[in-house]
C-alpha cells in the first residue's frame, strides 16, 4: 500500500503536466508555442529587430529543447504547412530548430512586454492572420501575446493546442517538453 501511493505521490507533477497530443487531431487544431528557454525577462532597452546581439535569446538548453521539441512531434508523425514566428531572435531561432516547416515572420506576434499600448491591435492582427486559413500553422511567440490570445500563460517551450474560434483562440490542450 505504501508502494502504491509513494507511486502516486511521484507521479502527480508528471500528470499535472499533461501531453494532450490526441488534441492535435480535432478539427481546425493547430499549435501556438512560447519560445524555448532564453533566460531572464524581457529585453533591453536598446532592442533592434534583426541584431540579436540587442536581445534575450535562446541558452544551449534552449536551443536543445527546441530541437526535442520538433523531434517529439515529428515522431509522432504531426506535420505543420508553416512555421509562423515572432520577428525576436529567441523565436526565429526556436522556430527554426523545430524543423517543422517554412518558417515566416510575422510582425503581429512580436512581443509587446515593453510596450503593452499595442497590445489590443497586435491580438486583433494576429487573429485576422489566422482566421479562415486552409493550411495547419505551428506559432512560436511570446507568453504576453499567448496570454492575450488564448487568457493562459505558457512556460518557455510550453505547446497550447488551439484552435481559431472568433476574437480569441480556444484552448484544446497543452505540450510541455522539459528543457
Amino acid at each position: 500500500m505504501l508502494k502504491h501511493l509513494l507511486f502516486l505521490i511521484l507521479m502527480l507533477p508528471g500528470a499535472a503536466l499533461a501531453n494532450d497530443w490526441e488534441a492535435l487531431d480535432t478539427p481546425g487544431a493547430f499549435a501556438i508555442m512560447r519560445h524555448a528557454l532564453a533566460p531572464g525577462t524581457g529585453d533591453p532597452a536598446n532592442l533592434t529587430v534583426g541584431d540579436c546581439s540587442t536581445q534575450r535569446n535562446l541558452s544551449q538548453q534552449g536551443r536543445d529543447q527546441a530541437t526535442r521539441i520538433g523531434q517529439a512531434f515529428r515522431d509522432r508523425g504531426h506535420r505543420f504547412d508553416i512555421v509562423l514566428s515572432s520577428q525576436w531572435c529567441r523565436c526565429r531561432d526556436t522556430a527554426e530548430l523545430l524543423n517543422l516547416g517554412p518558417v515566416e515572420e510575422v510582425p503581429a506576434f512580436n512581443s509587446f512586454f515593453q510596450d503593452f499600448s499595442t497590445r489590443d491591435s497586435q491580438t486583433a492582427e494576429a487573429l485576422t492572420h489566422l482566421a479562415d486559413r486552409s493550411d495547419r500553422p505551428f506559432i512560436v511567440t511570446h507568453q504576453v501575446n499567448i496570454r492575450a490570445l488564448t487568457g493562459q500563460t505558457t512556460r518557455s517551450g510550453e505547446v497550447l493546442i488551439v484552435r481559431h474560434a472568433g476574437d480569441t483562440l480556444d484552448v484544446l490542450g497543452s505540450i510541455l517538453i522539459d528543457p
